[in-house]
């Protein structure tokens, strides 16, 4: 295993470290768990595509692209509320 020094601001090195700490792990052992869940953009992209197959496929589910366009719309709008905008 490597080591690698990570510069970021302290603030959130101690906020990763609480987190790390309330789970039981070091945290070190917190970012390299992290790490193997995180998918590079263009993976991310892929499994977004092959998402509304797998929903039909699965359950029948095939919203039309206007019902998505709605669907994102009403996300958008809770997230902004949830977020204080």
């Amino acid at each position: 295993m490597s080591d690698a020094n990570v510069r970021i601001p302290e603030e959130a090195k101690e906020r990763l470290a609480a987190i790390a700490a309330a789970e039981g792990l070091s945290l070190r052992a917190y970012l390299a768990r992290l790490a193997e869940t995180l998918l590079p953009p263009a993976e991310r992209a892929e499994r977004a595509e092959k998402a509304p197959a797998a929903l039909k496929k699965w359950n029948g589910y095939a919203p039309t692209a206007a019902q998505q366009e709605d669907l994102d719309s009403e996300l958008d709008r809770r997230l902004a509320q949830v977020a204080g905008r």
